[in-house]
């Protein structure tokens, strides 16, 4: 439903690769309530994904960057700010890669280039975006900018390997820049902890489609998905949620609250 949340509102959208990513349905949602925003991803991705149909179907510019690369990131806020005529209300970072989970290496055999890669662009990034955005004063004041996690930053998910670590960084970036931004700008920083969510960086971890009926049966409301997680981005986007910062915030349906459920005790009793 569109009630303008964002009517006025000037953002970029970073990681909409197909119709299957959680931030192309941002795009569509945020585009639906009233914003004007700019996609990015990096150029191998754009080669691969679907970016320019979204771009069409929402009346957006699209600017390639290599979300690890300063200079690339310092063309894009600058580029966007322009195209957009002002300074920015939102930013969604909604990356995420781990070279060590497709080339099959275990967690206790990791190859640390490709860990530090990893690192690199799925959470490092984020504080590149962010100082990037600071040193251009390129956020409006109560601006937010939000990055998608999962819960296996506190959890052990022993397929999910050293995504885990990368999301636990980011979510300490968050705290820790959010605090900072806060003070200088009253710019808001937040993470959401979404539901096992079949996307193509999802879909790239072992046993995923099993997990995602497993976390289905242990949620009390069964699995959040990509659209009901694009709707908390946008309230997030949104002036409801001023105060709201520093925070992770768990969207998926009860499961990080939830020891057992009856569902799940009742398929060991088969």
């Amino acid at each position: 439903m569109a009630n303008n949340l964002l009517a006025g509102k000037r953002g970029i959208i970073f990681g909409a690769l197909n119709s299957q990513s959680i931030a192309w349905h941002v795009a569509e949602k945020a585009h639906e309530q009233g914003a004007k925003f700019v996609l990015t991803n990096a150029p191998i991705a754009m080669r691969m994904g679907e970016i320019n149909e979204l771009a069409e179907k929402t009346g957006s510019k699209v600017i390639p960057a290599d979300a690890t690369s300063v200079e690339d990131l310092e063309k894009l806020v600058t580029e966007s700010m322009e195209a957009l005529g002002g300074k920015l209300d939102f930013i969604l970072h909604s990356i995420g890669m781990s070279v060590n989970v497709r080339k099959g290496n275990h967690y206790t055999d990791e190859n640390y280039d490709y860990t530090l890669k990893g690192l690199d662009v799925s959470a490092l990034s984020f504080h590149k975006v962010m100082q990037t955005a600071m040193k251009l004063d390129a956020m409006n004041e109560w601006g937010s900018i939000v990055a998608l996690t999962y819960i296996a930053a506190q959890r052990v998910f022993p397929d999910y390997n050293d995504m885990a670590d990368n999301k636990a960084y980011l979510e300490s970036v968050a705290r820790s820049f959010g605090y900072h931004y806060g003070v200088a700008k009253k710019v808001r920083v937040n993470t959401i902890s979404q539901s096992p969510t079949m996307t193509t960086a999802g879909s790239g971890v072992k046993g995923f489609s099993e997990f995602i009926s497993f976390s289905d049966k242990m949620s009390p409301l069964g699995n959040a998905d990509a659209n009901a997680c694009a709707d908390y981005c946008i309230s997030l986007f949104s002036d409801l949620t001023r105060f709201v910062t520093m925070q992770n915030l768990f969207h998926d349906g009860g499961f990080s609250n939830t020891g057992v459920t009856t569902e799940v005790i009742e398929q060991f009793g088969k």
